[in-house]
C-alpha cells in the first residue's frame, strides 16, 4: 500500500492570501474604483442595499479565494524548485502568480467576452484587479 503524503502547504499563508485577496477585491470594487466598476458593470444602486443581504455572496467569495490561494500554493510548491521562475523568494511567488493569472484567469474569463457578450472594458477592469490579487497572493505564499 502506498502511503499518502501531505503537501507541505502553509495554511496560514493560504488564509492570509485569501483574506488579502478579499480585502483587495473590496477596495477595487468599492472605495478605490467602485464608481468605475459600477458604470462598467451597468450597476445602479438603489440605496436600499443591505450588508446582511451580501453576506452569503461574501462567504462564497472568501471560500473561492481560499481555494485559489491553496491551488496557487501547490503550484508554487512545485514551481519554486524550478530554475525557470527566476529570482528568489517573494519574487518567485509574484512570477508564479502572474503565470497562473495569464494562463488560467485571463484565458478562462475571456470566454465571457468571446461567447457571452461581456463588455471588454469590464473584462479588462476585472483582469487588472485579478492581476494585482494574484501577484500579491503569490508574494504572500512565497514569503512564508
Amino acid at each position: 500500500m502506498v502511503g499518502v503524503h501531505m503537501l507541505p502547504i502553509n495554511l496560514i499563508a493560504v488564509l492570509v492570501s485569501a483574506i488579502t485577496a478579499f480585502i483587495l477585491g473590496f477596495l477595487f470594487h468599492g472605495p478605490i474604483f467602485g464608481k468605475v466598476w459600477m458604470k462598467l458593470a451597468n450597476i445602479h444602486p438603489t440605496g436600499n442595499e443591505k450588508f446582511s443581504d451580501m453576506v452569503p455572496q461574501m462567504l462564497w467569495n472568501l471560500f473561492a479565494n481560499v481555494v485559489t490561494a491553496y491551488v496557487l500554493a501547490v503550484i508554487y510548491l512545485f514551481a519554486s524548485s524550478s530554475t525557470y521562475l527566476g529570482g528568489s523568494g517573494i519574487w518567485k511567488g509574484v512570477i508564479c502568480g502572474l503565470w497562473v493569472w495569464l494562463g488560467f484567469i485571463i484565458t478562462s474569463t475571456s470566454m465571457e467576452v468571446i461567447w457571452m457578450g461581456r463588455g471588454v472594458k469590464l473584462w479588462l477592469f476585472e483582469c487588472g484587479c485579478s492581476l494585482v490579487v494574484m501577484a500579491v497572493m503569490g508574494a504572500i505564499i512565497a514569503a512564508w
